[in-house]
């Protein structure tokens, strides 16, 4: 019972860790700049995966998406690939968990589904390590920008798509350990053993009892066993 709660919290941290992943795709603040007048926001700047936008003070946005892929900096495809990663771990994990779970009634016996449930915890764990390595690359490059002095261009800030892809790799490196310690449960857990004895002979016997020797006494030895002792 304990492992089997201890597997559905794991589904649920690792399952939340990945739908937070998946959000920071098409998030679009992943870096932000903002240049301030002296009563409000003249315009702010703010860039994702896949676009640069600018917007002013009205609210009016204008975007321009990354004309090509090979032309990109070689940081944004690699962010690119390890989200897409992460994203494509999370959605296999998640159907290897449900397999390996022991309150669903698939994936074989309690050894087998203890193995698959072991194996989601890798691909979360995978899926999680992706999620922190891409947002950990991007945010590097723009704390390398913004504390250089020679660097000139528009510097940039970390955006909340950072943030929330760091907790959502968190989640799934949790979720990920947590169902790699089930299967440790599972071979801890004791199975009913049954002994199989065969079949016991029926004897037929008649005793008498003697009151002042205190013994028993058979009669009729030669019909002592019936014919099942003989099979």
């Amino acid at each position: 019972m304990a492992s089997t709660a201890t597997e559905i919290i794991a589904f649920m941290v690792s399952v939340s860790g990945w739908v937070l992943v998946s959000s920071t795709l098409p998030t679009d603040y992943w870096r932000v700049s903002s240049i301030d007048g002296t009563v409000i926001t003249t315009a702010t700047y703010w860039a994702n995966l896949w676009k640069t936008c600018v917007t002013d003070s009205t609210g009016v946005s204008n975007c321009k998406d990354f004309p090509s892929m090979l032309a990109l900096d070689g940081y944004i495809q690699a962010c690119r690939g390890l989200m897409i990663a992460a994203v494509s771990l999370g959605f296999f994990g998640s159907v290897f968990a449900l397999f390996g779970m022991k309150c669903t009634k698939v994936g074989g016996s309690d050894k087998a589904k203890a193995k698959i449930a072991c194996l989601a915890g890798i691909i979360f764990i995978l899926s999680g390590l992706c999620s922190m390595t891409g947002c950990s690359l991007y945010a590097n490059k723009i704390t390398t920008e913004f504390f250089d002095p020679l660097y000139v261009e528009q510097k940039y800030e970390l955006g909340a798509a950072l943030f929330i892809g760091w907790a959502g790799a968190s989640l799934c490196i949790i979720g990920g350990v947590i169902f790699c310690f089930s299967i440790s449960d599972n071979n801890k857990t004791p199975r009913m053993g049954y002994a199989y004895n065969g079949a016991t002979s029926v004897m037929s016997s008649r005793t008498k009892y003697h009151g002042g020797e205190g013994d028993f006494k058979t009669t009729n030895p030669s019909k002592q066993f019936d014919k099942n002792a003989y099979v």
